[in-house]
């Protein structure tokens, strides 16, 4: 989608109403953003790519003749870091941005080195900011701080400084909501970046915010006190004191998202957007020019003045994982500090191609195609040297293919979804546990285990589907809790969600019925869960500490701390015979067409 054209019209239009300022002689001064959001510490190629349609044919015979949708081998961070030199050698005046979830959910060989070579890739990249996203707090606050500060005291389950002594972040990290027990804020909230000097001298201002969320998406224990305010408030606030201090734009990084639908896949098309980020931008103040967006893993780029003409901004969001990065170019009139233009589009972070079960993924020459930068490369190659040997360790074998169908955009577990709850019963058997779930939005990309050809799996495989570190919580829950518990899956608080249970356990949904009446069975080895009875429930920590809204599991009655997830899973997957694939639908949808529309799945994103 190229949107240049109509922001220019609307503003040429709103200046005919005041007078203007000529602009002086030396002329426009032009800015380029480089935006990324949701990296994930995907260092390697995340063997995934980008659907989008070829472009159109210069022989096409009708102007809306679409080409054919393909898809686009993309991602890694040495492919990222030429991809966005390649946007750099563009502008003598650039900043390079993040809207957050650069660490957290990561692959191995960034998670098990407490994600220090994400943060060394950025630093070697050149960014200049980055918003705090949720996942910034899965290994609680003071992780975090050394993260961004450096130093070599160990704060968390694993060891800091493995191959290197960390020195920390060398860009800041930006949180104007994120606010500590005392009142303050964990980071800076803003900050201010000048080009050029003189009369010919423009300053963008940037305010970094988390979602309010946050404290549904992270356990509590790691937030230690902290909350966060209102997206929207604390940017109107914000604004106009950077103005005062002489930004001729605001930029807004913001860790909250929305999705759109469209005929034709194009990652700089903005049609249909919906999700939480609306009604944030319906409030914003229209000092903020634009706003880089993040945590639904989707990407777009969108004139949101065509959504409601009382908000001109440019909306952007680059997917995820690296496999995009959003080129915005902005005009100033440095005279009269009005934004002249401003424009966006994604570029894909073509790689190299790869082998899928159902055939091959290689690069299209339509596209640019990006060589990986030789020092990214030779950094993260360290890295995933001293992770090879826990990614190839056999760790079990499997019946089949296990898979979450629809990924992302799926409010299901599937096979997965049911392995990883059988896995989390049987590990808690000692602690009296009956019944387990599984968030189904923490199942990570690829969404699937692929055995090898004698049914062998991988840490690397199972690290890669569940990799936040998550402990096992079992609980007692009488039958009236249990039903409740599942009824927040289907409130209005959250994307509608199937906790995936484990074997032995049925239920059955009626979402045409009234909010808190839309589980209509519950079963348990085919009797009918009594009200009246306790039952034992294991979870993983997160959703045990409220995440996902899933507010009843706090402090629940004879709490028992079992080990970790992926230990359960990997316990469980050393059985011979290979376990089969438990492909059975254990939670049933009674009306799928009465399912609300709530399509940005929030959780553990």
């Amino acid at each position: 989608m190229r949107i240049v054209l109509s922001l220019i019209l609307a503003m040429l239009t709103a200046a005919c109403a005041t007078p203007r300022k000529a602009i002086k002689p030396g002329g426009p001064v032009t800015v380029g953003i480089v935006a990324i959001n949701d990296f994930h510490g995907a260092l390697e190629p995340p063997r995934q790519s980008v659907t989008t349609v070829l472009p159109k044919r210069p022989d096409a015979r009708f102007p809306d003749e679409s080409g054919n949708v393909v898809q686009v081998p993309s991602g890694g961070a040495a492919y990222l870091a030429s991809a966005i030199d390649s946007i750099r050698a563009k502008y003598p005046n650039l900043v390079t941005v993040s809207a957050g979830d650069m660490v957290g959910g990561s692959q191995l060989a960034s998670s098990l080195f407490l994600d220090e070579p994400a943060v060394g890739v950025m630093n070697r990249i050149g960014l200049d900011f980055n918003a705090v996203g949720n996942h910034e707090f899965d290994r609680g606050t003071e992780e975090l701080q050394r993260l961004v500060k450096g130093g070599c005291q160990q704060l968390s389950q694993r060891k800091p400084c493995q191959l290197e002594t960390w020195a920390g972040a060398k860009f800041p990290f930006l949180a104007a909501n994120a606010i500590k027990p005392g009142g303050q804020t964990l980071f800076p909230g803003t900050a201010l970046k000048s080009f050029g000097r003189g009369r010919d001298k423009v300053t963008v201002g940037f305010i970094g915010i988390t979602l309010k969320a946050t404290t549904d998406l992270v356990s509590r224990e790691n937030l230690q006190g902290m909350t966060f305010a209102d997206e929207a408030d604390t940017v109107n606030a914000l604004a106009p004191s950077l103005k005062a201090q002489g930004a001729d734009a605001v930029v807004l990084l913001i860790h909250q998202g929305g999705r759109t639908q469209s005929e034709a896949p194009d990652p700089s098309d903005c049609a249909n957007l919906s999700g939480e980020i609306l009604p944030i931008l319906d409030r914003l103040t229209t000092q903020v020019d634009v706003v880089v967006s993040g945590h639904t893993h989707w990407a777009y780029v969108c004139d949101y003045a065509a959504i409601n003409p009382a908000k001109p901004f440019l909306l952007t969001s680059a997917g995820v994982f690296g496999e995009l990065v959003t080129e915005i170019r902005l005009e100033f009139d440095p005279a009269s500090h009005r934004v002249l233009s401003k424009s966006a589009y994604n570029l894909i972070v073509q790689s190299a191609g790869y082998e899928t079960r159902n055939g091959r993924i290689d690069p299209k020459p339509e596209f640019p195609q990006f060589q990986p930068r030789a020092d990214i490369a030779e950094y993260v190659g360290r890295y995933t040297a001293a992770a090879s040997e826990f990614v190839a360790r056999p760790v079990g074998t499997l019946g089949g293919v296990v898979e979450r169908p629809g990924g992302d955009g799926s409010n299901r577990g599937g096979a997965l979804g049911n392995l990883i709850a059988d896995a989390q019963l049987a590990a808690t058997a000692g602690a009296g546990a009956q019944i387990a779930f599984m968030n189904v939005f923490g199942i990570r990309a690829p969404h699937q285990i692929v055995p090898a050809a004698d049914g062998s799996v991988t840490f690397g495989q199972l690290y890669a589907v569940q990799p936040f570190n998550n402990t096992l919580v079992t609980q007692t829950l009488s039958g009236a809790e249990l039903r409740a518990l599942l009824e927040q899956g289907f409130d209005s608080n959250n994307p509608v969600q199937f906790l995936a249970p484990s074997h032995g356990f049925r239920y059955a949904v009626d979402m045409s019925r009234p909010e808190g009446d839309r589980v209509v069975s519950m079963s348990l080895n085919g009797t009918a869960i009594d009200p009246a009875e306790d039952y034992r429930i294991t979870t993983n920590s997160f959703l045990a500490n409220g995440g996902d809204s899933f507010s009843l599991l706090i402090r629940q009655r004879d709490m028992v701390v079992g080990g970790s997830d992926i230990d359960a899973l990997e316990a469980w997957l050393k059985a011979l015979p290979p376990r089969p694939v438990a492909s059975e639908v254990r939670a049933v949808d009674l009306n799928p067409g009465a399912t609300p529309g709530k399509p940005v799945p929030m959780s553990k994103m």
